[in-house]
Protein backbone atom coordinates (compact mmCIF):
# COMPACT_ATOMS: atom_id res chain seq x y z
CA UNK A 1 0.00 0.00 0.00
CA UNK A 2 1.15 3.57 -0.45
CA UNK A 3 1.04 6.72 1.79
CA UNK A 4 -0.20 10.26 1.10
CA UNK A 5 3.13 11.11 2.21
CA UNK A 6 4.83 8.84 -0.88
CA UNK A 7 2.60 10.56 -3.24
CA UNK A 8 3.01 14.11 -1.94
CA UNK A 9 7.38 13.35 -2.46
CA UNK A 10 6.83 12.45 -5.80
CA UNK A 11 4.30 15.29 -6.53
CA UNK A 12 6.96 18.02 -4.64
CA UNK A 13 9.36 17.34 -7.99
CA UNK A 14 6.30 18.67 -10.50
CA UNK A 15 6.68 21.93 -11.21
CA UNK A 16 4.65 22.39 -14.44
CA UNK A 17 2.95 19.61 -17.04
CA UNK A 18 6.13 19.05 -18.41
CA UNK A 19 6.54 16.98 -15.34
CA UNK A 20 3.46 14.90 -15.30
CA UNK A 21 4.31 11.82 -16.96
CA UNK A 22 7.36 11.15 -14.71
CA UNK A 23 5.78 11.89 -11.54
CA UNK A 24 2.72 9.16 -12.89
CA UNK A 25 5.38 6.93 -13.21
CA UNK A 26 6.66 6.86 -10.00
CA UNK A 27 3.35 6.78 -8.60
CA UNK A 28 2.24 3.76 -10.58
CA UNK A 29 5.38 2.40 -8.64
CA UNK A 30 3.69 2.79 -5.60
CA UNK A 31 0.34 1.23 -6.30
CA UNK A 32 -1.78 3.96 -7.16
CA UNK A 33 -4.22 2.86 -10.28
CA UNK A 34 -6.21 5.92 -10.87
CA UNK A 35 -6.84 9.18 -9.09
CA UNK A 36 -9.39 12.03 -9.09
CA UNK A 37 -8.71 15.75 -8.25
CA UNK A 38 -11.02 18.57 -7.67
CA UNK A 39 -9.94 21.60 -9.38
CA UNK A 40 -12.05 24.01 -6.83
CA UNK A 41 -9.21 23.29 -3.90
CA UNK A 42 -7.01 20.35 -5.65
CA UNK A 43 -8.49 17.60 -2.75
CA UNK A 44 -7.50 14.62 -4.49
CA UNK A 45 -9.01 10.68 -3.90
CA UNK A 46 -6.04 8.15 -4.58
CA UNK A 47 -7.22 4.43 -5.82
CA UNK A 48 -4.73 1.30 -5.46
CA UNK A 49 -5.87 -2.05 -5.31
CA UNK A 50 -8.23 -4.07 -3.47
CA UNK A 51 -10.22 -1.10 -2.43
CA UNK A 52 -7.42 0.73 -0.98
CA UNK A 53 -8.02 4.19 -0.95
CA UNK A 54 -6.24 7.73 0.64
CA UNK A 55 -7.37 11.67 0.04
CA UNK A 56 -5.31 14.26 -0.01
CA UNK A 57 -6.14 17.67 1.53
CA UNK A 58 -7.38 20.79 -0.32
CA UNK A 59 -4.10 22.74 -1.49
CA UNK A 60 -5.76 26.46 -2.37
CA UNK A 61 -9.10 28.48 -0.95
CA UNK A 62 -12.15 27.02 -2.81
CA UNK A 63 -12.19 28.51 -6.95
CA UNK A 64 -15.52 28.82 -8.63
CA UNK A 65 -15.75 26.58 -11.53
CA UNK A 66 -17.87 28.42 -14.63
CA UNK A 67 -20.74 27.05 -15.73
CA UNK A 68 -20.31 26.28 -19.16
CA UNK A 69 -17.02 24.41 -20.66
CA UNK A 70 -15.10 26.74 -22.61
CA UNK A 71 -12.86 24.12 -25.15
CA UNK A 72 -10.43 26.29 -27.24
CA UNK A 73 -9.59 28.05 -24.55
CA UNK A 74 -9.13 25.48 -22.29
CA UNK A 75 -7.11 23.46 -25.36
CA UNK A 76 -5.01 26.50 -25.49
CA UNK A 77 -4.14 26.33 -21.05
CA UNK A 78 -3.49 22.66 -21.26
CA UNK A 79 -1.37 23.06 -23.98
CA UNK A 80 0.72 25.99 -22.37
CA UNK A 81 0.67 23.71 -18.98
CA UNK A 82 2.03 20.73 -20.94
CA UNK A 83 5.14 22.48 -22.80
CA UNK A 84 5.92 23.86 -18.82
CA UNK A 85 5.06 28.01 -19.43
CA UNK A 86 2.78 27.62 -16.08
CA UNK A 87 2.64 26.11 -12.66
CA UNK A 88 0.42 24.14 -11.32
CA UNK A 89 -1.79 26.68 -9.66
CA UNK A 90 -2.20 29.12 -12.65
CA UNK A 91 -3.38 25.87 -14.41
CA UNK A 92 -6.24 25.10 -11.96
CA UNK A 93 -7.10 28.30 -12.09
CA UNK A 94 -7.61 28.28 -15.88
CA UNK A 95 -9.66 24.84 -15.58
CA UNK A 96 -12.01 26.53 -13.45
CA UNK A 97 -12.31 29.67 -15.85
CA UNK A 98 -13.20 27.22 -18.64
CA UNK A 99 -15.23 24.63 -16.97
CA UNK A 100 -13.61 22.01 -15.68
CA UNK A 101 -14.43 20.55 -12.52
CA UNK A 102 -11.91 17.71 -11.90
CA UNK A 103 -9.92 15.24 -14.10
CA UNK A 104 -9.61 11.63 -13.74
CA UNK A 105 -5.91 9.72 -14.04
CA UNK A 106 -6.27 6.07 -14.60
CA UNK A 107 -2.95 5.19 -14.77
CA UNK A 108 -3.57 1.36 -16.24
CA UNK A 109 -5.05 2.94 -19.20
CA UNK A 110 -2.53 5.76 -19.14
CA UNK A 111 -5.31 8.34 -19.69
CA UNK A 112 -6.57 11.94 -18.25
CA UNK A 113 -10.04 12.47 -18.52
CA UNK A 114 -11.41 16.30 -17.87
CA UNK A 115 -14.93 16.54 -16.73
CA UNK A 116 -16.92 19.57 -16.37
CA UNK A 117 -19.86 20.49 -13.94
CA UNK A 118 -22.38 18.66 -15.75
CA UNK A 119 -20.41 15.43 -15.18
CA UNK A 120 -19.52 15.09 -19.29
CA UNK A 121 -16.34 13.92 -19.88
CA UNK A 122 -15.11 16.78 -22.07
CA UNK A 123 -11.58 15.91 -23.25
CA UNK A 124 -9.46 12.21 -22.55
CA UNK A 125 -6.05 12.63 -23.31
CA UNK A 126 -3.17 9.62 -23.71
CA UNK A 127 -0.39 9.98 -20.85
CA UNK A 128 3.00 10.37 -22.38
CA UNK A 129 5.65 7.70 -21.18
CA UNK A 130 8.22 9.86 -19.22
CA UNK A 131 11.21 9.28 -20.77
Amino acid sequence: MFTLAQIELAHANVKTGADFPKYIQEIKQLGVVSFETWVTDSHTHYFGKNGFQTRSEPKYDPLAIAEAFQKEQFAQYLSSHQKGEMDYVAFCNHCAETGVEKWIVDLLKLTCTYYDKAGNAVLVEAIPIAQ
